[in-house]
């Protein structure tokens, strides 16, 4: 026990000395004790054989002096602004234990007593009241060696009072029980063993409020902290819940009732700076209540609060005035009851049934207008009123102090007192209320502190009104909050319920809200709040370096990728065969391109092809018919043969670039087109070194015409187009060609040539060969003949050279199906080249002069009559 006493028998004291001023307190475990020193502090006593404590904000600001050097006693604790909602808790608490020792069922034959005191909100002056508490009783007379104490503790409002009693009582056993404080860091069993609470923590509160702010979608909000552990810890919870949900807080503006103006005024020019439309004000009544004030003076309209329960049903800021500028408030509070007879009971209060009950008289001017007859002097409330006649009575006042219908701070003292009571049951007749037979198992002069912990964190009973009163492992109560909003009916500040909150054992939660019913600040529309507006479709988010997450661009998606969502963080790209649209927010299928035969290029190349196929062909008739004329002979009738039977394959081979393109039509049309040249290359070839021959043989003594027959000239036109054939299967092996979809905006079907290598190879080879024919023929084409057929050669190979060396360039940068017309292009301009240079002359001679098919004229020999 704690107790400003000195032993008898054995002298062990604790000097206790606290901050500012504050008086010098005597601690020690005795068996006899001496009152060293007493604090003077006012209280509402009653006598019982087991007594409670009570620590209430009766009045919310100390005016105390604090220049002491320690170097004389102190003055004693000056308060002001009495708390009428605070002096209400402390007769509820009056109230409910006198109901419990009415109560035959509920501690039969012992009674309860109480002391309350007041603690000015502040925490110096909470401990000040919690010492006090723990010492003997000053209403009572000294009957034993140590009189008895208090068994549990029923305090505070504020969490930085509940830090200082818990943190002082604890290590002492001593059972605290908290109505409204509601700081989570309350909940460290480790810290605070004995402290229990009927609110919930903010740890839950913060998840409530995060759920609000994410249901009206505001992503940009300020908010507004007391300066204790109340406000703090109730904005760093918030903090982390939000930061989950992507929800940035602009500001953090900090307040406390002791502040001097300027610091008020700081955080007003923040406010009225800032861009947020959303306010969350953490704070306690006391210490909001200057804020808003001069938010109201400034005439600062147009911001949406949310507030914390701690000022949301508080009833000094709830006026006419407040509300011009928060109006429309939301916030979360505690669920409420109606007590029965609570009214009466208030309204029985007065200074003359017990003038030396505290704070009563200063209640009693305040709802009456007069100071009591039996008033010496005035004491607490801040202007003298007269005296009053001693008729006056509480009975016809309409205060909302009397108003009992939505009791909230108030029915959690109520559930305090009822659960400390059902603690002492269970431990003074060892079973809990109503059971059979009713015996007391313990003494109550053996009643320890460390007991009644034990008992009350086993508490768990259904009290009058159907509520199910217990405590976790933390000592905190479940968590359900009713949702309130400010709204003016009839010229008064209502606080009307409009959702409700309920946490679930698994972290989950339900939020409920009737959203047309709420009144808003800013007009019937629900306020937005955002740092930038949300990215509509078609776009993405882009961080703006240096701010908030909330704070961003909105660029455009790239092409391929699409945001068909408002607000999307990152474009989709599409599927593959797919295309975004011209707004980026939906795919498209995309335009499947290929050669087909229906379109003009397709019927233009197919024309042309049949065209030159249908010439080869034609010739090729000519020359069988013709075969045994001069000009037929001259040009070697069977590789003019073979040549234009190439010639017909070469001019089909574009014809296999049409269409969609399949694993076999990719594999034949470039095979095709390489083999069919190289034939007809070495076709050429084999025509060219015969006419070198040919001319050759007029040398005398010459012999290689007649090494190079017939039999020769298949030779090298199987061999070259072997080689070719062997290129091919090889390609075809390896990494042959394959269809493949390439483009972004539309499909191109095209064949892969598989190897590039390989494909550069069979134009290579083709290059070799058309060289060789070039130089060759070139050579020959001076020699001496009417029908020189070298120089028809020479023009076609420059012609074919002149295309190709001009297709690759064509080639590589042509784009989609344009690259199949390059390249069918090139494969008709060459074979109409070798088709018209060398067999137009022949055809012309044929049919249009055939008179000239003579092998005089074909040797282009005269006859010398010159004798």
């Amino acid at each position: 026990m704690i107790s400003p006493y000195r032993s008898m028998d054995k002298v062990e004291t604790l000097v206790l000395q606290l901050a500012g001023n504050q008086e010098l307190v005597y601690l020690s475990p005795v068996s006899g004790c001496e009152l060293l020193g007493r604090f003077n502090m006012p209280s509402l006593f009653k006598q019982g054989d087991i007594m409670i404590g009570g620590i209430f904000p009766v009045f919310n600001k100390d005016i105390s002096s604090s220049s002491s050097m320690f170097e004389s006693k102190p003055p004693g604790v000056k308060c002001a602004r009495f708390d009428l909602r605070a002096f209400r808790w402390t007769q509820v608490m009056i109230f409910a234990i006198e109901e419990v020792n009415k109560d035959p069922a509920l501690l039969p034959n012992i009674s309860l007593g109480y002391r309350i005191l007041d603690s000015c909100s502040s925490p110096t002056n909470t401990l000040r009241a919690a010492l006090t508490l723990a010492s003997r009783p000053e209403e009572i007379e000294l009957s034993s060696p140590c009189p008895p104490t208090i068994s549990a503790l029923i305090a505070e409002a504020g969490s930085s009072q509940s830090l200082a009693v818990a943190g002082t009582l604890g290590p002492f056993q001593v059972p605290i029980v908290s109505y409204f404080s509601t700081c989570a860091c309350l909940s460290d069993r480790a810290k605070y063993p004995t402290f229990f609470r009927t609110i919930p923590s903010d740890y839950f509160q913060a998840k409530a409020l995060a759920a609000l702010v994410k249901h009206f979608g505001w992503q940009w909000i300020g908010a507004i902290q007391s300066d204790n552990a109340y406000g703090r810890n109730g904005i760093l919870a918030f903090t982390e819940e939000v930061k989950k949900l992507g929800i940035c807080i602009a500001f953090v503006g900090t307040v406390k009732r002791t502040y001097p103006m300027d610091k008020i005024l700081d955080v007003v020019e923040m406010i009225k700076q800032s861009t947020v439309k959303v306010i969350l004000a953490f704070v306690p009544e006391g210490d909001f209540y200057p804020l808003m004030k001069e938010v109201v003076r400034q005439n600062i309209t147009g911001i949406q609060w949310i507030a914390s329960e701690a000022w949301i049903t508080a009833i000094q800021p709830s006026t006419p005035e407040i509300y011009q500028a928060f109006g429309g408030a939301l916030g979360f509070v505690v669920q409420k009851m109606a007590i029965p007879n609570l009214k009466q009971f208030l309204r029985d209060i007065s200074p003359y049934t017990d003038p030396s009950a505290a704070f009563v008289k200063d209640f009693w001017e305040i709802m009456v207008g007069c100071r009591p007859v039996s008033s010496e002097e005035h004491t607490g409330t801040e202007a003298a009123n007269e005296k009053c006649t001693g008729n006056e009575t509480l009975m016809n006042s309409q205060d909302v102090f009397f108003d009992v219908t939505q009791l909230r701070v108030s029915y959690n003292v109520y559930k305090a007192v009822y659960a400390i009571a059902h603690a002492l049951h269970q431990l003074v007749f060892c079973q809990p209320v109503g059971g059979k037979p009713v015996r007391p198992c313990l003494n109550i002069s053996e009643i320890r502190p460390k007991q009644v912990t034990d008992h009350l964190q086993r508490v768990n009973f259904i009290n009058q009104f159907g509520d199910n009163v217990f405590f976790d492992v933390n000592g905190d109560p479940p968590a359900s909050y009713d949702l309130i909003n400010w709204q003016l009916i009839d010229g008064k500040v209502q606080h009307v319920t409009l959702g409700h909150f309920v946490s679930a054992v698994n972290g989950d939660y339900k939020l409920s809200i009737q959203e047309e019913e709420i009144v808003w600040r800013t007009g019937k529309m629900v306020p937005t709040s955002v740092c930038s507006n949300v990215c509509p479709v078609g776009t993405r988010k882009a961080q703006i370096k240096g701010k908030p997450t909330c704070c961003f661009d909105c660029i455009t998606c790239a092409d391929g990728t699409i945001a068909n969502l408002t607000g999307a963080a990152d474009c989709t790209p599409c599927p593959q065969e797919y295309w975004s649209n011209e707004r980026k927010d939906e795919c498209i299928p995309k335009t499947i391109e290929f050669l087909t035969y229906h379109e003009p290029m397709g019927i233009a190349i197919t024309v042309v092809s049949l065209l030159g196929a249908s010439l080869s062909l034609a010739t090729m008739m000519v020359f069988i018919r013709n075969r045994e004329t001069p000009v037929i002979k001259a040009s070697n009738s069977e590789l003019s043969c073979f040549l234009l039977f190439s010639l017909f394959l070469c001019f089909l081979c574009p014809l296999t670039f049409i269409g969609r393109p399949t694993v076999w039509t990719c594999m034949l049309r470039h095979t095709a087109f390489g083999v069919t040249f190289a034939l007809c290359i070495s076709c050429v070839l084999g025509k060219t070194i015969v006419v070198v021959t040919a001319f050759k043989a007029t040398v005398p003594g010459n012999k290689v015409a007649g090494k190079f027959g017939p039999v020769q000239q298949r030779i090298i036109v199987c061999s070259c187009t072997l080689i070719q054939i062997t290129i091919c299967v090889l390609w075809l092996k390896l990494n042959p060609p394959f269809p493949d979809m390439v483009g972004n905006k539309r499909i191109i079907l095209e064949c892969n040539t598989g190897s590039e290598a390989a494909f550069y190879a069979v134009l290579g080879y083709i290059g070799i060969l058309a060289i060789t024919c070039l130089v060759l023929a070139f050579l020959a084409r001076k020699l001496p003949d009417n029908f020189n057929e070298a120089k028809f050669i020479t023009f076609s190979m420059l012609i074919f050279c002149a295309v190709w060396i001009t297709f690759i360039p064509a080639y590589v940068s042509s784009p989609g199906k344009f690259t199949v017309a390059v390249e069918t292009f090139a494969i008709l301009s060459s074979a109409f080249g070798l088709l018209l240079s060398i067999f137009a002359p022949k055809c012309y001679i044929i049919l249009i002069k055939p008179e000239k098919n003579t092998k005089k004229h074909v040797m282009g020999k005269t006859m010398n009559t010159k004798m």
